[in-house]
């Protein structure tokens, strides 16, 4: 659905000249819609409800909307559902949708285990959009293409939103959800990530040859694809590290973990993880199942240790730690498995220094020497970190709004995603999804996401409006 085909500005102006509670969601990704639709389903007095994105279309997001149709989410349908309270929502969904059901037979009379397409994701995410929109007769909404530049406090302490564009409305509360940062040239706001870049270089190999820069879910994405699509050349993936996803288990894996205290430090709290996953193994469990028992503890313990120590899990373990939870479903991670053992991809671990016109240079893992790597193609599909830099995250941070997690990861957030300066809050100021990333542990995964909307909804319907009542 296009601007054009949501209420024009005059609905902004009948909010203002009636006085309600004007919300601007900055973000029209995953974050951004989820936080709509929760706002939707938990304020139940009247309000104005503005979304800025420069992407002209509202969907479930770039990195959804765009996806591959054999780009499989990591995560089982019994994980993504959008309703609060009702984990079988997306799992109805699916059983009402006769095209997917006719495809999918065995997986009747539910779909609660198995992995789905980005793009069916993204079609309910709107669909569920559209139903909490068509049922709110006493809201308004509006759509703006502009890229929002600045944010800052205005009279009577509403928040001031610079624009692109010629109008600069004035807002009771403000939620960012631009997922890794939208930028002036390059405008992001889906999540997980951005649109990978693409290098061509002149062909110097007789073999087709293209490079890929990174080991997580995105390049197994993309390797995967180029497969489906035919082509038959030469794969290498460059990653400092090397850490592949690992494998979900074939079925549910429930949460499990030690009931004993888990110690303070953070060594120990690595012997005490591999410790449990290995006792789990041996009494016919799986580590899969710790890992998921884990992200009940992740935000507790990660707060709970020293900026230090963070600083030495972001060097050392991160990307260990992101290879076991984000995790292939067991038929993407056999084929994965399968490209490497057959030696149409290689797996090069070491640092990416540049492109150059032939393909790359890097420094192998352990060598001090530099090596040229001949490609026709260079895609970087890294994850990267939310961009701080941005004039809009920029202005926040230079007007006292906000400031970056002690580890400089994103903006410094509670659980409910309000924006935090020196432990206090910003009131009316929320950052929903990955921008807390260094604050808040797995922020970036689609069940974390849903439950921070409806905690800020919440928020939103108790603190600032006192009068509202959640649903």
């Amino acid at each position: 659905m296009t601007v054009q085909g949501f209420f024009s500005a005059k609905a902004n102006a009948a909010a203002q000249a009636y006085g309600i509670p004007r919300i601007a969601v900055i973000g029209r990704g995953f974050s951004g819609m989820m936080m709509a639709i929760a706002l939707m389903k938990t304020v139940r007095t009247p309000f104005h409800l503005q979304l800025f994105d420069p992407n002209s279309s509202v969907s479930g997001g770039q990195a959804l909307a765009s996806g591959h149709s054999s780009e499989i989410l990591n995560s089982r349908v019994r994980d993504l559902s959008v309703s609060a309270g009702d984990p079988d929502d997306f799992n109805d969904w699916l059983c009402s949708n006769a095209p997917f059901r006719s495809a999918v037979p065995a997986a009747i009379p539910g779909f609660l285990q198995i992995f789905v397409p980005k793009s069916i994701f993204s079609d309910y995410v709107y669909q569920r959009f559209s139903e909490a929109l068509s049922s709110r007769r006493d809201i308004t909404v509006q759509v703006s293409g502009e890229t929002v530049v600045g944010l800052r406090r205005g009279r009577g302490g509403r928040f001031f939103v610079e624009s692109a564009g010629v109008s600069n409305p004035l807002f009771d509360m403000v939620v960012l959800a631009t997922g890794y940062g939208i930028a002036d040239d390059q405008p992001q706001s889906g999540e997980p990530v951005a649109t990978p870049t693409t290098v061509r270089a002149r062909r110097l190999v007789s073999r087709p040859h293209t490079v890929l820069l990174g080991s997580g879910l995105r390049v197994v994405d993309r390797l995967l694809q180029m497969r489906d699509s035919g082509y038959d050349g030469q794969i290498t993936l460059v990653s400092r590290r090397g850490f592949l996803p690992q494998s979900h288990t074939r079925s549910n894996a429930d949460p499990v973990f030690p009931a004993e205290a888990m110690p303070s430090n953070l060594s120990e709290i690595v012997h005490f993880i591999r410790a449990a996953c290995e006792n789990a193994e041996a009494s016919g469990q799986s580590w899969q199942s710790v890992m998921n028992g884990l992200r009940k503890h992740a935000r507790s313990l990660w707060r709970s240790l020293p900026a230090g120590q963070k600083q030495q899990f972001n060097r050392h373990l991160r990307a260990l730690y992101d290879s076991h939870r984000n995790r292939l479903p067991e038929a993407l991670h056999v084929r994965l498995q399968q490209e490497l053992a057959e030696g149409n991809t290689l797996l090069r671990r070491g640092h990416f220094l540049r492109r150059t016109p032939t393909g790359l240079t890097m420094r192998p893992a352990g060598q001090q020497g530099i090596e040229q790597i001949y490609a026709d193609e260079v895609i970087d599909c890294r994850c990267q970190a939310p961009d701080l830099t941005t004039p809009l995250t920029q202005s926040l941070i230079d007007a006292g709004l906000a400031m970056p997690d002690e580890l400089g990861l994103g903006l410094a957030v509670e659980a409910t995603g309000a924006l935090s300066v020196d432990g206090r809050t910003t009131d009316g100021l929320f950052a929903v999804g990955p921008l807390g990333l260094g604050s808040l542990p797995d922020i970036d995964l689609v069940p974390e996401i849903v439950m921070q909307a409806y905690a800020a909804a919440e928020g939103v319907a108790a603190r600032f409006y006192p009068q509202c009542k959640a649903v």
